[in-house]
């Protein structure tokens, strides 16, 4: 069951820099302020269970320094066959994660917590994304971008990375991001007059 916003609140605290996330709220109205949690995020194990494992403490590390505060946190991850494709080290890596994905349909997975005084609720939102079949000069292409820096599976669907998809089949802003319409479930009041 949603938990309802308080009448008067203070803006939401999202704990991440992610400039994706920062963008989803602003196009949304939901006023807000950044605090990264910088927390060490967990990268093995079954992706539902790391991204919502990682959504929890990031909003817990910075709950704890903003009592009071409805801190927003939030964690995407790339999953293909159980193994979770993190963010490429370099442009080799890129690239080998982009081979995996081409041609196949892979698992983004949004974790994402809300806490605010000691209560948490989070949820896990699942897209399957299916990519086209990628030749090598498109490959190398898409390398070359460098937009693959910083982003789980080595793309970004809101970006170049849009050419490289063949369809998807659920929340296109979780692939962004932040599923949006899952955080809304959570917390009623979130959108609407202050």
């Amino acid at each position: 069951m949603p938990r309802a916003a308080a009448a008067e609140r203070a803006p939401l605290v999202l704990a991440s820099q992610s400039p994706q996330r920062r963008a989803i709220l602003e196009q949304v109205g939901i006023p807000f302020v950044v605090r990264p949690a910088g927390v060490d995020e967990e990268t093995a194990g079954d992706p539902a269970a790391v991204a919502e494992l990682n959504a929890r403490r990031k909003a817990a590390h910075v709950a704890a320094a903003a009592p009071g505060a409805l801190v927003l946190g939030a964690d995407t991850i790339v999953a293909l066959d159980g193994d979770i494709l993190g963010k490429p080290a370099d442009a080799a890596q890129a690239r080998a994660y982009l081979g995996r994905l081409a041609g196949r349909t892979h698992e983004v997975v949004g974790g994402i917590a809300l806490t605010c005084d000691g209560v948490t609720d989070s949820a896990v939102a699942i897209t399957k994304v299916n990519f086209r079949v990628l030749d090598p000069p498109t490959l190398d292409w898409y390398v070359a971008t460098g937009e693959w820096r910083g982003r789980a599976g080595g793309y970004a669907i809101q970006g170049v990375g849009a050419a490289l998809v063949a369809g998807i089949e659920g929340d296109y802003l979780n692939v962004v991001g932040l599923p949006l319409t899952l955080m809304l479930s959570l917390r009623e009041g979130l959108l609407g007059p202050m």
